[in-house]
């Protein structure tokens, strides 16, 4: 089974997502576990080659597809997946597939990873605009000869170590 720990009913909720639970186990055992993680959809019996397809036809619908697999047979779906991730607890191949490894096989985990994806775009937006800001207005306030040449390098310096302060709060939100 792909899902090794019952994710509590609901969890997925917050984060906005379509679940739908492609499993290769009987529709029985897959129906349950759809059930207990709160899956939207499942599709149960399904072979490597099907598990493509529906993702396939999910990303022809304009979704962003995000697969979780540990197995040899999940390694072809990590790969098309816009965002495969493999529990670290899984087959290597599915590792060597898919961009992310969870270390834990724990699903609360995929919540974590798509809440730093979101913090750290948020992140490079705001440092691209705050740089662009700051340092068109200290390169125009240089050539325009109100700011010395030599302030308005060591502002870009400020500007840098800005945008490093910025990029260091995912560290600390990570450490809580």
């Amino acid at each position: 089974m792909q899902l090794r720990v019952a994710w509590r009913a609901g969890n997925h909720a917050r984060s906005r997502a379509r679940t739908l639970l492609l499993s290769g186990d009987a529709p029985a055992t897959t129906a349950w576990v759809a059930a207990r993680i709160g899956a939207n959809d499942f599709i149960a019996g399904a072979l490597p080659e099907q598990k493509i397809a529906a993702i396939r036809d999910l990303q022809a619908e304009g979704c962003v597809v995000a697969m979780i697999g540990d197995g040899v047979n999940d390694a072809p779906s990590l790969a098309q997946a816009d965002a495969g991730m493999a529990l670290g607890t899984g087959a290597d191949i599915a590792m060597q597939a898919a961009p992310i490894i969870l270390m834990r096989s724990d699903p609360d985990a995929v919540l974590a990873a798509l809440d730093l994806a979101r913090q750290t775009i948020r992140a490079i937006r705001q440092n691209l605009f705050w740089a662009f800001v700051y340092n068109t207005a200290g390169i125009s306030l240089a050539v325009a000869g109100v700011l010395n040449p030599i302030v308005a390098a060591g502002a870009m310096v400020l500007s840098s170590l800005s945008v490093m302060g910025n990029s260091l709060r995912l560290g600390r939100r990570l450490a809580r």
